[in-house]
């Protein structure tokens, strides 16, 4: 069982030098902490996301840290040209000593896309175009692809990531039909989704991996991502998570809103912390409550893997670390002993 950090460094309040000097003193914390990795999401022209460029944040990550796994969840697939990501993807696997996790997706924002004059119809097709020739780029010394967004006729590929054949794929899936690809490319997965949603998810991943007859040993992440806050106690962190949730889903909504167009989540992503504990996403609480909701989700999902959203909103700095500090000393031994 392994736990990681998930996080859209979505804006806290603070100017964005010192926004991101506070993330990344704390993952120097994280750093030598129990967490096994560090999953950054992309968005763009919203405050939920104040690194639309993972790349140039993730190089500052790599400096900062020595054992912590990290990465995009996801890279954006469809905006990027292939081959300028496959180079900088390289360029992050050498920087970091081996340690990027390379999360792809198409994005679950259309309005992002139509910011970069992709249209809405066209991202599926320019998404899987760009995961071919990425791929390609990333395993072969030359790439060859004929498609309706990119056309390449022999070029040559001059870096090469320094994990063979690539650094490990990691997919945020909602549909169990997704799992097919995702097994048979044994790419880690992690789920958002309700509870009753991401185990269908999750069981799926396991069915479709066993009839490639691939061995449980080998399994991959199957993961499922809530939000966590630890206190000594159900009050204060109760108090922690409501603060940080409304400023944090504020951003979430603020390109729907300025757009004026209806959040197609608002029965999920409640308004307010209360209604999305009911949900079953989040927990906030002392080490033993937390526990206790997690062993639930783990157990009814067949996770493997938890990344938590532990740092959101307007939290504090202090309040991020402690709650951090908490998890690791408190809960992750639980579940490795176990």
């Amino acid at each position: 069982m392994k736990f990681g950090i998930f996080d859209h460094v979505d804006a806290s309040g603070l100017a964005p030098s010192e926004h991101y000097a506070a993330r990344l003193r704390l993952l120097e914390a994280i750093d030598a902490l129990a967490f096994h990795s560090y999953h950054v999401a992309e968005h763009h022209g919203t405050p939920l996301g104040l690194a639309p460029s993972p790349n140039v944040y993730l190089s500052a990550v790599s400096q900062r840290t020595r054992r912590l796994l990290f990465g995009p969840m996801v890279y954006v697939a469809a905006l990027y040209h292939p081959l300028r990501l496959a180079e900088e993807i390289c360029m992050l696997d050498h920087l970091s000593n081996g340690r990027l996790q390379v999360g792809l997706g198409r994005g679950a924002v259309w309005i992002e896309h139509e910011l970069y004059g992709v249209e809405r119809a066209r991202v599926p097709q320019r998404y899987a175009e760009a995961l071919d020739v990425l791929l390609q780029a990333l395993t072969s010394d030359r790439v060859d692809f004929a498609g309706e967004h990119f056309r390449f006729r022999n070029v040559g590929i001059v870096m090469r990531p320094l994990q063979r054949p690539h650094p490990p794929l990691w997919y945020g899936i909602a549909n169990p039909d997704s799992t097919v690809w995702a097994a048979a490319h044994d790419v880690n997965v992690v789920s958002l989704m309700p509870l009753a949603g991401a185990a269908k998810c999750l069981s799926r991943y396991r069915e479709e991996w066993a009839k490639l007859g691939k061995a449980e040993s080998a399994l991959p992440a199957v993961g499922l991502m809530r939000h966590v806050v630890v206190a000594e106690t159900d009050s204060d962190a109760e108090r922690i998570a409501r603060s940080a949730f409304r400023h944090w889903r504020a951003s979430f909504t603020n390109l729907w809103e300025r757009s004026g167009v209806p959040f197609p989540l608002e029965h999920i992503l409640t308004r307010e912390w209360d209604g999305y504990v009911r949900n079953g996403l989040a927990v906030a609480g002392s080490p033993a409550t937390v526990r206790e909701f997690l062993a639930a989700q783990i157990k009814e999902a067949g996770a493997n893997l938890v990344l938590g959203q532990m740092i959101f909103g307007n939290m504090r700095e202090e309040e991020a670390l402690h709650s951090l500090r908490l998890f690791s000393r408190d809960v992750i031994p639980s579940f490795k002993a176990a």
